[in-house]
Parts: structure tokens; sequence; C-alpha cells
């Protein structure tokens, strides 16, 4: 007789399995694959784990071309990251009909897009990532453990003693035990699961003293989050986008501090807040290819550009929109319950596709006529059937509660004086450049965009206070809700990684937590070693760049 489903006896659940190695590495963004790269490079045993089937994070995962700074060519942060950038530039010349010209550019751009001097699509840059890590995969360096997402932290006092996470395929669950734990998750999932001391969202004016910071703290006050998508010209595709459920809403409601509602080409300078109109096309967008040095938005994150392709090459051109008009203000994502997240989630995908339904059929035509029926969401460049990116594009994140924590005082131009300099690190573990850029926030604040000096990475800033072996590498660092505007960027996520990864190497020689080797002034020398005679990475920018005097221009890239 065969037992119902109330009285059918529990199948057994068989142990989790248990792994051990010298790093385990949890979120395979720009930092976490950074983090293991470095350690296996270095010798360490890495496990790495991602819970997305692709590695990269914002670049690939989230969709965003990458942010950079002025002197990305000139003054690279370091070698590995120059040396990503060049494979991804090899892949095209090995595997695209550029033309001669395009083929022979030594600072090929694939897409040619303005954000900037390297913009490709998402899914070659997890290629490229996949392919640097390829030979330690091979030989067991590495081990990745794909599609895993972190759902538990056991801890004694202060140590972190395992990590527990679960296979998205097949429930199935695996302990993690390292001397150290690196959290690259996007959110800083270690963080909340592990019970850890950490920030949300904007601390007041008097806490740091910070001139743009809000009068009061507030947790929920995070910057807007933003589903991308890919859009490719496409005349005579007929493949619309449905009205979508919460189109009415995003085409009527006109938030506080915005001129319109979101379903339009009007918006603000993020800098000086005023009013504008930027068509998505300058000109007839027949002819988008061959418009020079058009700053429309097409071009702004464009990935694929027909003029560097050979005449008669199949297929449109496609750009990637990760624009003020997908900015998803309403709700925020941390600090709150797993259904609060994941109505700003759907929300926010239901935002983009209503932007692209308006552009295919309302939006106005620059040459006249409204609607852009020839654009369609173009899923290959994501790895994805519908177009979105495979994940929401994070600008914020948990913050660990850290030895030092880095202030709109150490980089602002403001508050430090026209040609002063940032702060200068005596601890520095890499170099970064952005302007402080704060997206319009969940508490109805519009854009915080101001100038800051090209800064350093202090060490300090990577040790948390409460826990003696887990390293943040993402946006989880010791920053302010202000200067993560800055700090956040592809390459400084990278240089972060990297400097975690050299890390975890010196705690190893010494068998050493890293708040030993920061307290220790000849260790942290060790470890600046390791990154700047082994790896090759800059720990101090130039005197011209770093007070951004007016010489510094002649040394941009662009």
């Amino acid at each position: 007789m065969t037992a119902s489903p109330e009285t059918a006896p529990t199948a057994p659940q068989a142990p989790a399995r248990e792994l051990t190695a010298d790093l385990v590495v949890i979120g395979g963004g720009l930092g976490g694959v950074a983090a293991a790269l470095t350690a296996a490079r270095l010798g360490r045993r890495v496990i790495l784990t991602e819970a997305d089937p692709w590695l990269g994070g914002q670049l690939t995962v989230q969709a965003v071309p990458p942010d950079e700074s002025a002197w990305v060519e000139s003054h690279p942060n370091s070698a590995s990251y120059a040396e990503f950038r060049e494979a991804v530039r090899t892949h095209y010349r090995e595997h695209f009909p550029l033309t001669a010209e395009a083929a022979a550019a030594p600072l090929l751009n694939p897409g040619a897009g303005f954000v900037s001097l390297l913009c490709h699509e998402p899914r070659i840059g997890a290629l490229v990532l996949e392919q640097m890590l390829s030979p330690l995969l091979s030989s067991g360096q590495i081990q990745w453990l794909r599609e895993h997402e972190p759902i538990g932290v056991d801890r004694e006092g202060d140590r972190i003693t395992a990590v527990t996470v679960r296979d998205l395929r097949s429930g199935t669950k695996t302990v993690l035990h390292a001397p150290l734990v690196v959290d690259a998750t996007e959110l800083g999932d270690l963080l909340e699961l592990g019970g850890l001391d950490h920030v949300i969202g904007a601390e007041a004016r008097r806490d740091h003293g910070e001139l743009h910071a809000p009068d009061d703290a507030d947790e929920l006050d995070q910057q807007a989050v933003t589903w991308c998508c890919a859009l490719q010209w496409a005349p005579g595709h007929g493949d619309l986008v449905p009205k979508p459920t919460l189109y009415d809403r995003f085409a009527t409601v006109v938030p506080d501090f915005w001129p319109g509602p979101q379903l339009s080409f009007d918006d603000v300078h993020p800098i000086t807040l005023e009013v504008r109109n930027r068509p998505v096309f300058e000109g007839d967008p027949s002819e988008q290819e061959v418009i020079e040095g058009a700053r429309d938005m097409w071009h702004y994150r464009r990935v694929r550009s027909r003029a560097l392709l050979e005449p008669g090459t199949p297929g449109g051109e496609i750009t990637l929109v990760n624009w003020p008009q997908v900015d998803y203000w309403d709700l925020p994502l941390i600090g709150v319950g797993p259904e609060a997240r994941a109505r700003a989630e759907e929300e926010a995908r239901q935002l983009t596709l209503s932007f692209v339904h308006w552009l295919q059929t309302q939006a106005p035509r620059s040459e006249g006529g409204t609607g852009y029926p020839e654009l369609r969401l173009h899923g290959d460049a994501m790895g994805t059937a519908d177009g979105l990116a495979r994940q929401p594009y994070i600008r914020e994140s948990r913050r660990i509660r850290a030895r030092f924590t880095i202030t709109e005082e150490h980089i602002g131009r403001e508050m430090r004086g026209e040609f002063a300099g940032s702060a200068e690190f005596a601890d520095s573990v890499g170099t970064g450049h952005y302007r402080i850029d704060l997206h319009p926030s969940t508490a109805g604040r519009n854009y915080v965009d101001i100038d800051c000096f090209p800064f350093q990475i202090p060490l300090g800033a990577l040790i948390p206070l409460d826990v003696a072996n887990l390293l943040p590498a993402n946006k989880n660092i010791g920053t302010t809700h202000i200067t993560n505007g800055a700090y956040r960027l592809h390459p400084v996520e990278w240089s972060i990684g990297e400097a975690v990864g050299a890390l975890a190497e010196v705690c190893h020689r010494h068998d050493l937590d890293p708040a030993a080797v920061h307290a220790d002034a000849e260790l942290t020398g060790e470890l600046q070693a390791v990154l700047r005679d082994e790896l090759g990475v800059r720990l101090e920018w130039p005197e011209v760049i770093r007070r951004r005097l007016p010489e510094s221009e002649a040394l941009r890239d662009r």
C-alpha cells in the first residue's frame, strides 16, 4: 500500500558536504573575481561561489559598461585589470569582423560608446573573466561553485567558522571552511547572515562632518537601483513589449524632485539639477552609426557599433539602457524583509519594461512622429530570454563598521580645497577615481554629484571592527553613504578585491589575521610590496594627478 502524502515518511536528508580551502570568496562580481584570481596566482587554494551562472557582477550580470578614471589607459590601477581590458579587445579582434582600421586601433572601443573607452557586450566580459580563471580552475587552485548562494554563517566569538551555501539548481547545501572569508556579494549578505555590525543608508552630517550628508541619518535612504536592458536597432522586427501592468503609474506619477514622469526624455543634470531633455537619438536614427561625436542616449552606452564592422555584417547596433528613466527609487532593497525586497525588484523590472514600451510606441521621434518600433530588446547580449539584465544594478550595499572610514573630507574637492589633493594614506593598497556620484534615492533626494580628487584605498577601510577573519570585496568597505558614490565603480571594486587576495597571502605567510597585518607597519609594507612589485598595482597617483593640477588634463586618456 502506498502511503498518502500526509503519512508518507520523510526521506532522510543527506548531510551537507564540507569543503576547506585557504580562502573562501562568496560572490563573483569584479571584487570577488579579483580576490580569487590574485590569491590563487599567489599560491592560495580558493573556493569561489556565485549565485549567477556568470561572473562579473555590475560589469556583466548587471550590464553596466565600465565606469573608469580619466587616466585608465595612461595610469592603469593594476596590471591584472589592464590584462582584463586588453583581453576584451583581443576577443573582438580575433572573433569579430572588424574593419582593418578598427582592428588596428590600440584603444579599440567595440561599441564606440562615450561613457567609457571600452564599451562591450556583457556576455563578452563574462567570457573573458572565465578565461582568466581557466588555468586556475583546471589546476584546482580555484574551485568555482556555480549558482550557489549563501544561506548561513557560523560564528564563534569574533571568528567566522563556516559559511553554508545552497546550490540553486539542486538545493544541496555545502559548508565551507577557511581561515579567511571574503564577502564579495552585491549587498553585503554575509554581514547580515553573520549578525555582524554594519551600516546601511545615509549617515547624518554630524556623524562624520560631511558637507553633503543629510541632516539626519536614514537607513532607508539608499541610491536607486536600475534594471538595465539591451536595445538593438532592428527595423521590421515587430517584437514589441506588451504594455506592463504598472505602465500607467510610471507614465503619470511625478516625483517631487523630478521634472515630470519618468517615461519622458526630460531629466535633470546630475551636477546642476537643471532640467534638460535628452532624446534617444540625435538626428536620423537610421544613420546613428555614422554620426560623429553624438552625445545622445543611444551613443552613451552603445556596445555594438556598425561603423567598426565590415560592410554587410549582419545585425544592428546595440546599446545598454542605464539611463535616468529606469532608475528605480520608490523602495529600498536592504533593511527590509524579503517580500519588500522582492516587490522592489519586480517594480524595477516593470519600470524598465514600461520605458521600453513607451520608447517603442509613444516616444517623440527626433525627425517627427512618435514611437521607435525599430527598437527591440536583445537577450543574447545579456544571456537572458527577455533582454533585461540578469540582475538589477546595485549602487549601494551594507557596509562594514571598519577600523577606518573614508569620508568626504578625505576626497571631496570642495571640502579639501581646489588643488589640495586627496588625503594620503600610509596604508594604501590601491587607487581609483570617479566623481562622488549618488543617484536619486529612496528618501526622495535628488542627485548628489560632486567633484573629488583621485584617491587611494586605505587598508584600514577593509578591516571590520567586530570580526577577525572576514574581509569585504565589493561595495561593502568602510565608506560612508557619500563616499560610496566614488568607491563603487568597476576598477575600484577590482582593486579592492585584488588587495584582499594579496592580504590573504600575507596573512597565510605569517599565520595572522588581517587586523594584525594592518597594525604592524612592517607587515603592511610587505603587503604593499606584494601588490606593487609582484602584482603591478598602483598604490599612489603622480602628484600632478592626485592634486588635479591643470597639467594633469594633458595626461587624460579622453
